[in-house]
């Protein structure tokens, strides 16, 4: 099954870029240049790779996804990604896939009303924010059976959700479920966090805020946030305001706005911690970057 989902993209892309599917969330994607990784923010998305490889980092931390296992990200976070192996000859082809947390809470809570459907976790035992499964049979089909619904708006809108439905499924059984399911379902309290920080990026938010939001000590709070995103708080809002910035300057606009677009009073603070964390100050930064940017 995942040969004919190869084949359907290499026919169906024949232009760099993101393609929509005319289902809601899913998209096609297709890279023939070389990108090296750069600040970018993933939000609760599946990543299915049918050619070619792509890079994550996640503080520090290097981690290299193909055909072999597809990404799960269950909350929004801050990384550098890329590209560096794509060519002409070996372009990168993939399928990304938008997590609707109403659908997905929906059916993570209903797996857990269920006696025996799960393996229950330690409270102390927190998946991490971003993990890999591999591909399963349940996996492909259902991204076969979705992917399908795209030759058609009528089936699209007629089946796109329940077809939807049966791929976040194959993905909440599969390795990466468990995360999934803590983030969506019962224990979910850093992902709603973390949306809640991520709607309010231009704002003064405090870890105390933040920790009576969820009902957690500050302590508490602070040690299960890094169990998820491997971040500090602290270190974690820093990382989605300057990535936010490095985006939205790589896409026009400038360096005064694009501080001001998450918060900072000050551009030479936002400049002084940009090149910090990138060791780069904005302006040289989005110079090395060229038209070669990736946001996806």
């Amino acid at each position: 099954m995942k040969n004919e989902i190869k084949m359907r993209l290499k026919n169906r892309l024949k232009d760099d870029g993101l393609h929509e599917t005319g289902i809601k969330g899913v998209r096609l994607f297709k890279v023939s240049e070389s990108i090296q990784c750069a600040p970018a923010v993933y939000e609760p998305t599946v990543i299915a790779i049918l050619s070619g490889s792509k890079e994550a980092i996640l503080d520090g931390q290097k981690h290299i996804y193909d055909n072999e296992k597809y990404m799960c990200c269950t909350m929004s976070l801050p990384v550098e990604a890329g590209t560096p192996n794509a060519s002409p000859e070996d372009p990168l082809l993939g399928v990304s896939i938008t997590l609707d947390s109403k659908m997905m809470t929906e059916l993570a809570l209903e797996m857990e009303n269920i006696s025996g459907a799960i393996k229950k976790t330690k409270a102390s035992e927190l998946p991490k924010g971003l993990s890999f499964a591999s591909w399963d049979n349940a996996f492909s089909d259902a991204l076969w059976r979705l992917l399908q619904l795209e030759d058609n708006s009528v089936d699209s809108a007629m089946l796109g959700e329940g077809r939807l439905r049966e791929l976040y499924y194959a993905v909440l059984k599969g390795e990466a479920g468990e995360s999934v399911r803590r983030s969506f379902g019962v224990g979910n309290e850093i992902a709603r966090s973390i949306e809640y920080l991520s709607h309010r990026l231009d704002q003064s938010v405090t870890i105390d805020e933040l920790a009576s939001k969820v009902g957690m000590s500050r302590a508490v709070f602070h040690r299960k946030f890094k169990q998820a995103t491997s971040l500090s708080p602290i270190q974690f809002m820093k990382s989605m305001r300057l990535n936010n910035a490095a985006m939205n300057i790589a896409t026009g606009m400038n360096v005064n706005q694009a501080a001001m677009s998450v918060g900072y009073v000050s551009s030479s603070q936002f400049s002084r911690e940009f090149k910090r964390l990138y060791g780069q100050s904005p302006k040289q930064w989005i110079s090395s970057q060229g038209h070669l940017y990736q946001s996806y």
